[in-house]
């Protein structure tokens, strides 16, 4: 994967896909320009990269899955973050979503539960060594030594939303998190830390994610 080349072909296709994703609703420039820099085939074995820019899942290693980049640009987009703001990731992958939130200017922590991901998601990340910290642990219990966070974010679903999550949002903090009663179904659930005690919670389309795992995900 690290000795991927951009090419005038994937360029193209990236090009097609913000196209693509512009029509089904993404309507936050800068995450489309994230995309559009993003080259996602580097997160590809080498022999299935022509799949890379399809608006798609595709499985990785450990019985996971690259995100369809339009549920990474739509949560991306739900978040709201600003350059600098401190993020984090719940479930690291292939790194592709790390990489936008990178791209966007985010201070990212992002936690990967199976350690061989992380792993190879580092050597994918290298360029942004000095603005991701990769940690390898169980993220449903979030990430209390940096918290508070301006935004979390959770790639994979789970049953509940965690409190303990909610506790590490700053004032005026956001939380994206699939929820959803089955395993492999779920709502898009944004809850904003409006203050103290006070959250604001928004519901949005009907995705699936493999399951979170971990102590307050599924056992």
């Amino acid at each position: 994967m690290l000795d991927s080349i951009d090419t005038p072909v994937f360029k193209g296709k990236r090009i097609k896909l913000v196209n693509e994703l512009r029509e089904k609703g993404i309507v936050n420039e800068d995450v489309l320009s994230a995309i559009n820099r993003v080259m996602r085939h580097r997160f590809f074995p080498k022999d299935f990269q022509q799949f890379a820019y399809r608006d798609a899942a595709f499985p990785i290693d450990h019985e996971q899955t690259i995100s369809q980049p339009f549920t990474v640009a739509f949560q991306s987009q739900l978040i709201e973050i600003q350059k600098n703001s401190k993020v984090l990731e719940i479930g690291t992958g292939s790194g592709y979503q790390a990489a936008i939130l990178a791209e966007l200017g985010a201070e990212l922590y992002t936690v990967e539960y199976i350690k061989p991901l992380l792993v190879s998601a580092a050597k994918c990340l290298f360029k942004y060594k000095n603005q991701i910290k990769l940690i390898h642990g169980d993220g449903s219990k979030g990430l209390i030594k940096y918290a508070p966070y301006d935004a979390i974010i959770v790639t994979a679903g789970a049953p509940t939303i965690p409190k303990v999550l909610l506790k590490q949002l700053k004032p005026g903090g956001k939380l994206v998190i699939p929820i959803g009663a089955e395993r492999n179904e779920q709502k898009m659930i944004r809850i904003t830390r409006e203050s103290e005690k006070k959250f604001k919670r928004e519901v949005f389309g009907d995705f699936k994610f493999i399951p979170l795992v971990g102590e307050n995900g599924w056992k």
